[in-house]
């Protein structure tokens, strides 16, 4: 007995949750969730990045700290100072485990910026693929409240109504269609084209004339005086015809 009230109310619930949850809803913020991993996931690969960067300077520090005890100690032995050799063997001995040590931690670290790549790689192929599947449905959804609308008009049309003002409204259109075209026409008509081109040709020779002056400035017009004077007098020319 107890089971089945457990069932019924749960059957409540989830016909309760199943009614207030919209999908297109719940879709757009399941993209919003997925595109905001992203930044955390970079800020986590970072880290570990960071953490290998840190590994291999150290690693790097102890390798030349241990070549130069190597040297040192060396040159105690040549020198004869076996005393001074024994210092530096003991600093060899601890630099040496601390290499080791370390260079541990960098192939650890290392190996684990190379899974973390691996799995951004993953997540970004499967939430590219959640995202595209979300934003199909979601142009399905707007499609279908399109159709559902269409499919509403339709169902509601009166055809002998629609026959009635169909040809009357396709007439007061083409009509108006007709004035406006007519009045574009018009306005053409009234604007002075041919005093428009000789103003801009005039302008151009009016600039041409400034450049012409700075190069007679510049010391560089003279040696292009001929051919400048012979495109002012074509322009010229042409403003007369």
């Amino acid at each position: 007995m107890w089971k089945r009230f457990v069932r019924a109310i749960k059957s409540l619930f989830g016909a309760g949750i199943s009614a207030i949850e919209d999908p297109k809803l719940i879709l757009e913020q399941n993209i919003r969730e997925l595109n905001d991993q992203v930044p955390k996931m970079n800020e986590n690969i970072a880290t570990v990045k960071a953490s290998v960067n840190l590994l291999e300077k150290e690693m790097n520090r102890l390798k030349t700290e241990y070549q130069d005890l190597v040297s040192k100690m060396k040159a105690a032995i040549q020198g004869g100072r076996d005393d001074i050799a024994q210092n530096y063997a003991l600093r060899l001995e601890t630099v040496k485990a601390s290499l080791a040590q370390t260079q541990a931690q960098h192939a650890s670290a290392q190996k684990a910026y190379e899974k973390s790549l691996e799995v951004k790689k993953a997540f970004m192929r499967e939430k590219d693929k959640k995202i595209s599947e979300a934003k199909e449905a979601l142009r399905a959804h707007e499609r279908a409240k399109w159709q559902s609308k269409i499919a509403d008009t339709l169902e509601s049309f009166e055809v002998a109504g629609l026959d009635q003002t169909h040809d009357e409204m396709l007439n007061r259109i083409n009509e108006q269609t007709a004035k406006n075209e007519a009045r574009m026409e018009i306005a053409l008509e009234s604007v002075d084209t041919e005093g428009m081109k000789l103003e801009e040709e005039a302008e151009k020779l009016r600039a041409q004339d400034l450049v012409n002056k700075f190069k007679e400035e510049m010391g560089m017009f003279d040696s292009n005086k001929n051919k400048v004077q012979d495109d002012v007098e074509n322009n010229t020319q042409k403003l007369k015809n």
